[in-house]
């Protein structure tokens, strides 16, 4: 009888703990969002002509780095030919994540969850949503003993939740307002 390689089984216990924590950040965001008065007014908006011209080229400027996100994590998984420096994929994220913070605080202080327009209730859920993935992706990285899938299953799932909320606030105001700093 010949004996079975088989490869080790990778376990989902190491995804636990990332899961479940950023599925406490989507619910706290989203609790806080609802619970707290919002302010209705904008903080800090530096340099431009109010909150939402503000908060459209910020989550523009993610959007873009996180198109360099992908080509450059398919660089990484070898799927692209090309090769791209891992800081490249390094930087391009935690620059794209600092651009989203502003707009997401503003959001979060001066708006609040909101659910009375299709669109805005579809914006709110994915800005929580992004930042859960985010959280467990984050924390998903150092683990070892993930399945493969892991890391490319999350950035992809954050790169399309932040392509939901470009798209349902940039490009909104794009289509509907113009092109305004």
């Amino acid at each position: 009888m010949t004996a079975i390689h088989q490869q080790p089984s990778r376990s989902l216990t190491p995804l636990l703990v990332p899961l479940l924590i950023g599925g406490l950040v989507v619910l706290a965001l989203g609790v806080y969002g609802r619970a707290h008065t919002p302010t209705g007014f904008a903080v800090g908006v530096a340099g431009f002509s109010a909150a939402l011209p503000m908060k459209v080229w910020l989550t523009t400027g993610a959007f873009v780095l996180a198109i360099v996100q992908v080509v450059s994590a398919m660089s990484m998984w070898g799927k692209l030919g090309v090769t791209i420096p891992p800081g490249v994929h390094r930087w391009s994220g935690r620059l794209a994540f600092l651009l989203t913070i502003p707009v997401a605080f503003h959001c979060l202080y001066a708006l609040g969850l909101q659910y009375d327009v299709p669109r805005v209730l579809a914006h709110s859920l994915l800005g929580c949503f992004f930042y859960g993935l985010f959280t467990a992706k984050m924390l998903a990285l150092p683990k070892r003993g993930t399945p493969g899938w892991t890391l490319p299953v999350l950035g992809g799932l954050s790169f399309t939740v932040l392509v939901g909320l470009w798209l349902t606030s940039s490009f909104w105001f794009f289509t509907a307002v113009g092109l305004k700093v």
